[in-house]
């Protein structure tokens, strides 16, 4: 009976030290998260519950009818491809030259890693500056004899990858620091052992690197999925409305406008029920794309 009456007060005592975690967790993610549910449901200009109509899976059936949103998501799917496996590449590329005894190893390691501190929007201003006419890449360009009008933001086919390019780069450094924490927990007797065996440098890299790097690898796949779904203030920095535009049919379609942007295009024109409903088809994608990758990776393991 005592053994109960302490359990039973330690748990108070625990729920009570919890509480102020909880009403937070309550206040500003539960309730925001059924509040969106039920506004995927409704109808109406504002923020009030009492001014919102019912509408039951209107919001879904003309999300699935609108052809701007399958644009956006097919772009963003291919932003997801461009900036993925670039960035992992790239920030593997980063970790494998500096995870030796080279000198100054630690001065390149911050400057790879000091853009990945740096706002997003700045990030998006200085490389916009970079990219428009007369800016110094565009310049460059030119040297070579490539010219593009209206910069490379200008253009349908180049504002894009260029927007991956310079968020690849200010991604890498995070990257390269998650790969260099791997890779030094890796023991040195497993490449020893290859060695002894006859394994070459690549087999080893193949065979050793990459397994035990995997669940880097997976991290870095979710999170750069999650990114490009979500991506909006890149595309709000560096170009106009959705960037230049593409005639596909009878539809004028925006060259970077990924979902993450359309969705804050019908907030910010107050179609709250449909921007919502927006929100949660995105949010099924992602935990799917997130399973399979688990999946997927655990079946190779």
């Amino acid at each position: 009976m005592a053994d109960i009456r302490k359990e039973t007060r330690e748990s108070i005592v625990s729920y009570t030290f919890l509480s102020p975690f909880i009403v937070i967790f309550m206040v500003f993610l539960a309730f925001p998260i059924f509040y969106s549910l039920y506004l995927s449901l409704c109808q109406k200009t504002g923020y009030s519950i009492t001014g919102l109509r019912f509408v039951g899976l209107k919001n879904y059936q003309e999300l699935f009818a609108d052809a701007e949103f399958w644009w956006s998501l097919l772009m963003t799917f291919y932003y997801a491809a461009l900036t993925i496996p670039t960035g992992i590449g790239f920030s593997l590329l980063l970790a494998l030259l500096l995870n030796n005894r080279l000198p100054g190893k630690m001065i390149f390691r911050s400057v790879y890693f000091l853009p990945n501190v740096l706002d997003l929007l700045v990030v998006g201003i200085i490389w916009k500056l970079l990219y428009t006419s007369g800016g110094m890449v565009t310049n460059l360009l030119e040297h070579f004899g490539i010219t593009l009008q209206g910069g490379i933001l200008g253009n349908p086919w180049t504002a894009l990858p260029g927007i991956a390019v310079a968020m690849v780069l200010k991604g890498a450094g995070f990257g390269m620091i998650l790969f260099l924490a791997a890779l030094q927990n890796i023991p040195e007797s497993i490449f020893e052992a290859a060695e002894i065996d006859g394994a070459s440098n690549w087999q080893k890299f193949t065979k050793i690197t990459i397994p035990l790097l995997s669940p880097v690898i997976l991290f870095m796949i979710i999170t750069g999925t999650m990114a490009a779904l979500n991506a909006f203030t890149e595309i709000y920095a560096m170009t106009d409305s959705g960037g230049p535009v593409v005639l596909l049919g009878k539809n004028t379609l925006g060259a970077t406008k990924l979902t993450g942007y359309y969705l804050f295009q019908k907030w910010e024109n107050h179609q709250y029920g449909y921007a919502a409903a927006m929100s949660y088809v995105l949010l099924v994608i992602t935990v799917t794309i997130s399973l399979f990758n688990n999946w997927l990776f655990r079946r190779k393991d």
